[in-house]
């Protein structure tokens, strides 16, 4: 049996609105434990309080993306902004 092999190349992923979707995720969340919040007695005779707090777990962990996007944006504007800056530089001794 052939071991399997790519024929081509992978393509480059793709980068959107990273941090605005987390942040909007991370929203919608905690809008929905809000919303359910007043109706916990319901949850609760039904035994689905879980709902609530998955919603509020969600909504932490949210948080949590929102700051390792934003991180993860921020070395990537440093690290194309240090890349643009040392290859817009001449090579030491060039140009005598």
């Amino acid at each position: 049996m052939e071991k399997w092999t790519p024929k081509h190349e992978a393509p480059e992923p793709l980068e959107g609105p990273v941090v605005a979707t987390i942040t909007g995720g991370t929203v919608i969340w905690f809008v929905l434990f809000l919303v359910q919040l007043p109706f916990y007695g319901w949850y609760a005779d039904h035994g689905h309080t879980w709902w609530i707090w998955a919603c509020l777990a969600g909504g932490g962990l949210g948080l949590i993306g929102v700051w390792y996007v934003r991180a993860r944006d921020a070395a990537i504007k440093r690290d194309a902004a240090r890349a643009a800056g040392t290859s817009g530089q001449a090579a030491p001794g060039a140009g005598h």
